[in-house]
Order: structure tokens, then C-alpha cells, then sequence
């Protein structure tokens, strides 16, 4: 295929015509995928040998054919990996993403849509303003709060400290046994010595408990050093427990602190009822993190991050001369300014379309039956005498385990289930208890998918 400067169609020379047949076949395709994909597996790994031999060989040098190569991706690629929004992948916290969403990814991808600076990308940049601001009023959170999205739970997480850190100054970060590992991790990326980052056992209830915690703070302040952020969790990730947002916004309040919420997957049940009395307090953090690519069913990848106004433009306003846009417009935002991001792609587009195509009260009731579904589960294990319940349905997430099982069996039973492909579940473990969990975010996961995912777990073979 050579490159023909008179040609209408991309920039190495496929035309318009060609480019119109593939696209018919890829939506083809991924409609194939959604009505389908309960009929695969719920996960599928491959051989690296064999997989490095049917994706690989020589550096194409010369042009191949393109219908053949996105077959190979969708029959091999695509074929092995976590099928996330499968009705029976439990495990982890699963991504069912909404077709809306992915037309808005297309759409993106398809226009090369960049959301760094007002002059390049006013369109892409207003659409990530509107789809931050409905979200805020959705969730409770004040007005003003100032937002911006990237790519996941981990950046923004990172980009939340950083901003705090950069605002309130240097200082000791608190959190509990709890706490997503990403965060020890960007805290020491972020260079915060070992001395200033305090891990506090959680409760009985796995919670960060506020009475350890204030004295944690008054022994470092006698220490002096500087109490600066705590760090609280809004569903942690094995229990889906909420630490007690009220009490650590009046603590937070009271000594003068930044406070942190990461409710990467677990802050948008703030859309129903249930999950809104669960996170009272939400509206108490200084910076607030979700990922939309979870429990808003976004394709990969979007997080979200909320901070004080004026927050995060402090703490990553830059303009040097190469920037300066001609074509910028005086009170408008340029999006690079609220991010370690220069050059960012629009990850708002399929956020903003899926607001706009079902609705916000649709989505609360999507989530909502997330919940519930985790309370049928609950309810089966409770009535079945080869099961233990360790924690009870919390924010979509229960966690139970095999009578008598140990963590040898509990990894055993997840593995041959997946293996099997039927479902896909997490074994994990609870200050040093082995226990399997549930992760039911999916509004398209049955009873019965619970049921056949809880039979096959019982009856695994014992082991050899």
C-alpha cells in the first residue's frame, strides 16, 4: 500500500472505501462481543509460546493483509485476557463496560481528539468539564470542586497526593492495612520517606479506626514531625468496608489535615439509596478519586479525580512560551494545568455520551443491582452448609470461605474454576484468613450465575 499525497482517505494511503468495509467489521464484531460474551470464558490465559508465535515473527515490512490481521487479534489477542464484563467474572473488580461508552471511545479514537489546551481541544475540554460536573452533582460532592480524568485509580490516586502534598505542604500520610497497595506504592514514587507514612491496623470491622488514629497523629506531633493527609477508602477492594468518612472529616477538620477519600471503584453507589446512606460523608473530602471505568461502565481506560478549587491548577499550572495559544480564550481552563499530563487523549467523550444516552437515574439503578446481587450471594452462602461467610455483602463485594478450607484449597478452587472457564472469582486473604470473594457489579450477572459459580466452587476435586 503506497503513500498517495491526493488521497482522501488515513495519512499511509488506505482509502475510504477499504477504510469503510473494516470499520463495518469491527462493529460487527465487538456487537458479536456483547451479545455473546456470556457464552466464552470469563478469563483465558495463554501459552507465551504460543501466543508469541501467532501475534509475532519478521518485522512486516511490506504491507499484509488488514482483514486477516484483525482476526488474529480478535482470535487470538482479544481471546486471551479477563473478560471483565462477563456475567460470571467476580474477581477483582470487573469492568462491564456500556455500548455508548464504547462508541464514545471510537468516536474519540476515530477524530484523534486531544483535551490539553483550550485552543487545541475547547470541544473535547468543555465535554470533560460538563461530564465532571453532572458526575459531581451526582455524587453530593460541593459545587466548585475542581476535576480532572486519567487514566485509572493508580494515577489519580498519585495525582491527588501530589496535589495535597504541593497545597498543604510536607507531612505524614496516614492509612490502614486496608488501603489499596497503590497507594504505598505512589507514596513512595511521590518520595515520601518510610517515617512519614503511617499504616495503622484496621479495626474488627476493617475500618480505619479514628480513636488510633488521633493518637497516631498526637505521637507524631509530640515527634515533631508534621501530620499532613489521611487517607481514608470508600469500598476497599477485598471487602467493599467504607471507613467512618464523618468521624475522619471531623478529626481531618479538627487537626488541620488533608483528607483523601479513594473510592476508586466503590463512590458511584453514592448514585442509589443504599449506597448513598453507606457513603455518608463523601461530600467531606478534600480530594475524592473513582474510576468510572468500573462501576460507571466505561471502557479502559478512565479515573476520576475531585479536589478542593483552585487545587490541582496550583499544583500543575505550566506555561511556558511553547504553549502560549493564540487561539486562548481569557477565564478558560486549559486541562493540561490540572494533571502530570501534557499530552492527553479525551477519555470524557464516552463518559459524557453514556450520561447522555441512559441517564443518570439508570445507571444509579444499574448499581444498585450490583449491590443487590452481592446480598443473593450472601444469602446462598449463608444457606449452604459447605461455606463459611467471612464479611457480609458490602458495596457489591462479599467474601466467604470453604468449610475447613485453607489458602492452598481456596487458590485451588479459584484456579480450577477459571481454568474451567466458567467463571472467575478472587482468593484472597483477611489479616492472614484465606477467604474467596465475590465482586458482583455486573447488572447482567443472574442468580442462577451465582449459583453455578458457588456450586462449582463446593464440588471442586480435593486435591491429590
Amino acid at each position: 500500500m503506497a503513500t498517495d499525497p491526493t488521497n482522501r482517505g488515513d495519512a499511509l494511503g488506505m482509502e475510504p472505501a477499504e477504510m469503510r468495509r473494516l470499520g463495518h467489521w469491527v462493529v460487527d464484531r465487538v456487537v458479536d462481543h456483547f451479545e455473546r460474551r456470556a457464552d466464552g470464558p470469563a478469563i483465558a490465559a495463554g501459552d507465551a509460546d504460543e501466543l508469541r508465535a501467532a501475534l509475532g515473527g519478521p518485522l512486516p515490512r511490506g504491507p499484509g493483509d488488514p482483514l486477516d490481521a484483525m482476526q488474529t487479534l480478535t482470535e487470538v489477542a482479544l481471546a486471551h485476557m479477563q473478560h471483565g464484563d462477563h456475567p460470571r467474572f467476580f474477581a477483582r473488580v470487573p469492568g462491564p463496560s456500556s455500548f455508548a461508552g464504547v462508541l464514545g471511545e471510537w468516536l474519540g479514537t476515530g477524530f484523534n481528539a486531544i483535551a490539553s489546551s483550550w485552543g487545541g481541544g475547547s470541544g473535547p475540554a468543555t465535554v470533560e468539564l460538563v461530564a465532571l460536573d453532572w458526575l459531581r452533582e451526582a455524587l453530593g460532592l460541593p459545587e466548585g470542586a475542581e476535576g480532572v480524568l486519567v487514566s485509572g485509580g493508580s494515577m489519580a490516586n498519585l495525582t491527588a497526593i501530589a496535589a495535597a502534598r504541593a497545597n498543604a505542604g510536607p507531612g505524614v500520610a496516614y492509612l490502614s492495612d486496608q488501603t489499596h497497595s497503590s497507594i504505598a506504592r505512589g507514596l513512595a514514587a511521590l518520595g515520601f520517606p518510610a517515617e512519614e507514612v503511617r499504616i495503622l491496623p484496621s479495626d474488627e470491622d476493617l475500618r480505619l479506626p479514628v480513636a488510633e488514629l488521633q493518637q497516631a497523629i498526637d505521637a507524631d506531633r509530640n515527634a515533631h514531625r508534621e501530620p499532613r493527609i489521611v487517607i481514608a477508602t470508600a469500598g476497599t477492594t477485598n471487602t467493599g468496608v467504607v471507613d467512618p468518612l464523618p468521624e475522619l472529616g471531623d478529626l481531618c477538620e479538627q487537626e488541620g489535615l488533608w483528607l483523601h477519600v479513594d473510592g476508586a471503584y466503590g463512590a458511584p453507589a453514592a448514585l442509589c439509596p443504599r449506597g448513598r446512606t453507606a457513603l455518608k460523608g463523601l461530600e467531606r473530602a478534600d480530594s475524592l478519586v473513582l474510576d468510572p471505568h468500573k462501576w460507571l461502565f466505561q471502557p479502559y481506560d478512565v479515573g476520576c479525580l475531585y479536589m478542593r478549587p483552585g487545587a490541582l491548577t496550583a499544583a500543575f499550572r505550566m506555561d511556558p512560551e511553547y504553549l502560549v495559544d493564540v487561539m486562548a480564550r481569557r477565564g478558560e481552563i486549559d486541562m493540561r494545568n490540572r494533571t502530570l499530563e501534557l499530552t492527553r487523549r479525551s477519555r470524557a467523550l464516552k463518559l459524557w455520551l453514556s450520561l447522555r444516552v441512559y441517564g443518570i437515574d439508570a445507571i444509579g439503578t444499574a448499581v444498585e443491582r450490583g449491590i443487590e446481587l452481592a446480598e443473593q450471594a450472601q444469602d446462598l452462602i449463608r444457606d449452604d452448609e459447605r461455606f463459611t461467610l467471612v464479611t457480609p455483602a458490602q458495596l457489591g463485594i462479599v467474601t466467604f470461605a470453604l468449610v475447613d478450607g485453607d489458602e492452598t484449597a481456596h487458590r485451588e478452587a479459584a484456579a480450577r474454576l477459571a481454568a474451567d472457564g466458567y467463571a472467575a472469582v478472587t482468593a484472597t486473604s483477611l489479616k492472614d484468613r484465606s477467604v474467596l470473594r465475590l465482586c458482583t457489579i455486573n447488572p447482567s450477572t443472574t442468580e442462577d450465575d451465582l449459583r453455578g459459580t458457588l456450586e462449582r466452587l463446593a464440588t471442586v476435586p480435593p486435591r491429590t
